[in-house]
């Protein structure tokens, strides 16, 4: 299955970024064979307002099926249910770490969002 990790580098050794629109980068995992591609999210870095839908869909071009993340925002999580994306807070450690706790089923799909909007 194809997660996305919100990061803070681009490797699988980086630190999970706890922010999804602000994080630094997006790791596209194949969580079977291991396989990452990094995407940078610079520009939604800075971005005055619209940071966690424009990553949200950037998320849903990208064919993931579930994101792993910190903390997930209102806008945010409405626009990953719409497109079908589950949404799985409370990662942390390594990107690598994450999808091993994906994997093993201990981060589960969010029923809501965790925080409120413009967090972090």
């Amino acid at each position: 299955m194809k997660v996305v990790v919100t990061s803070e580098g681009n490797t699988l050794d980086s630190p999970v970024d706890p922010r999804f629109g602000r994080a630094r980068y997006f790791l596209l995992v194949d969580s079977e064979s291991g396989e990452a591609a990094a995407h940078d999210n610079e520009q939604n870095l800075n971005a005055p307002q619209g940071a966690g839908i424009q990553a949200a869909q950037t998320v849903a071009r990208l064919g993931a099926k579930a994101v792993l993340t910190g903390h997930v925002g209102p806008k945010a999580f409405a626009t990953l249910q719409a497109a079908g994306v589950a949404v799985c807070t409370g990662a942390t450690g390594t990107v690598r770490e994450a999808v091993e706790q994906f994997r093993a089923g201990q981060l589960q799909a969010a029923k809501k969002p965790d925080v409120e909007g413009h967090w972090g």
